[in-house]
């Protein structure tokens, strides 16, 4: 059985404590027993470099026999995380023994001299406007991910440096255009993703959808000279108003900041893509599969496989390629000074 020079692991920050047990450690302390040299760590993705708020914990063991110390990639960007995402990471790391000789190695969270992080806006506005959902050309059922769609007419050298970098990625360069830029057909709710505020959660977006029903009834009773019944009132509002719970997951809804990183993308996106809504509200609509893999830093030439709800379970179930490289690049760096180490004692 041949020996794995190198392993890299990649698992949710609930793996750190997991019904009291951090099972990324005792992985760790498994693979020190089996020879190597392992370390975890708790990286979010926007501070390399990703737009989006997404933290996952990664392990990387080297075997003893390279001779070289685990290391982890340096932050490139720099933001203070919103509270949540505090308080989700104070649980993860609530059974961290830092004295479990140095089996964890804290984020390099960087320096507030760095740039700021990648924003929203930064990842999609250079991407063509969809609107066929507003011109009612958009049906319902599973899309499929054979239209070619044509850059908007722009001046490219005046893209910003994550647009240039998604359209010319080595290997995957796109030259005019993009795949995938399709979205789910939500007629109910163009009116409330157009009015409700960047940045808002469901109870607002509920609140933004019971006006526009208040305004409509008013308007047709206005109209009619008379008030409608009350079951023309609950269809009305059928037709409006989303049935969800207002104090079940108020997060589910979200509407991107254009100044902002995103959230994390989830595998569940298919089925849940109200937790992405677009931030330009003149287009009043969730993201788009190329949308949620410009998010995630897929390159724009990758292209996806199946339909879109497969397509957005890729995207979400991925560890963002742009992370995925500074993690590489940081094995090949300890592999080539392994290499080096040992032939300068062979030359000796």
């Amino acid at each position: 059985m041949r020996t794995q020079l190198a392993i890299l692991v990649e698992n949710v920050p609930d793996a750190l404590n997991y019904g009291g047990h951090n099972v990324i450690a005792e992985m760790a302390e498994a693979l020190t027993a089996l020879g190597y040299r392992a370390r975890y760590t708790l990286i979010n993705a926007a501070f390399h470099g990703v737009p989006q708020m997404r933290d996952r914990a990664f392990l990387i063991a080297l075997h003893n026999d390279l001779d070289v110390d685990v290391i982890f990639p340096r932050a490139s960007h720099h933001m203070s995380l919103p509270p949540g995402y505090s308080g989700t990471r104070s649980v993860a790391l609530k059974n961290i023994d830092l004295f479990d000789g140095g089996l964890f190695v804290p984020s390099d969270y960087g320096s507030s001299r760095l740039p700021g992080p990648v924003t929203c806006e930064e990842a999609l506005g250079d991407l063509p406007r969809i609107t066929l959902h507003l011109e009612g050309g958009l049906r319902r059922g599973a899309r499929r991910l054979d239209q070619f769609v044509e850059y908007p007419p722009q001046d490219r050298r005046r893209l910003g440096g994550y647009a240039k970098l998604m359209r010319n990625w080595p290997g995957f360069e796109n030259a005019s255009g993009i795949w995938d830029h399709v979205i789910r057909c939500l007629p109910r709710d163009a009116d409330t993703f157009r009015e409700m505020p960047n940045g808002a959660e469901y109870p607002q977006a509920h609140a933004t959808a019971v006006a526009i029903w208040q305004r409509r009834m008013r308007k047709l009773e206005n109209r009619q000279g008379e008030k409608l019944s009350e079951k023309e009132r609950e269809s009305l509002k059928r037709s409006i108003v989303p049935p969800y719970p207002l104090n079940s997951f108020p997060n589910r809804w979200w509407k991107l900041r254009p100044d902002f990183p995103s959230r994390t993308l989830m595998a569940h996106m298919g089925k849940d893509t109200y937790s992405h809504i677009h931030y330009d509200s003149s287009q009043a609509r969730v993201v788009s599969v190329r949308e949620a893999a410009r998010l995630q830093s897929f390159p724009d030439g990758f292209r996806f496989c199946g339909t879109m709800n497969p397509a957005y379970r890729q995207i979400g179930n991925a560890v963002p390629p742009l992370l995925a490289k500074k993690l590489a690049d940081c094995l090949m760096q300890a592999i080539a000074l392994s290499l080096a180490a040992s032939k300068a004692l062979t030359a000796a």
